[in-house]
C-alpha cells in the first residue's frame, strides 16, 4: 500500500468513512453536473433516446482494376 503509514496518524474508523463519503460526494456532483449541463442526458433518461441509424454491414464495392 502506498499510503500505509497514513493509518498510523488517522484511525481507520475515521479515515475509511471519510474517504467513502468523499467518493460518493464527488460522484454525485459529477452526475448532477451532467444532468444540468447537457441536453441529451435528460432525454435519454426519459426514454427519448435518439434513433440509431442502421449501419451498413455489407462489404464495400471492389475498386476498379487499373488497365
Amino acid at each position: 500500500m502506498i499510503y500505509g503509514k497514513m493509518w498510523c496518524v488517522v484511525k481507520p474508523t475515521l479515515g475509511i468513512p471519510l474517504i467513502l463519503t468523499a467518493v460518493a460526494f464527488g460522484s454525485f456532483n459529477v452526475h448532477l453536473a451532467l444532468l444540468n449541463n447537457t441536453t441529451w442526458v435528460k432525454g435519454f433518461l426519459n426514454g427519448n433516446a435518439a434513433k440509431v441509424v442502421s449501419m451498413n454491414t455489407e462489404a464495400p464495392p471492389a475498386a476498379p482494376k487499373a488497365q
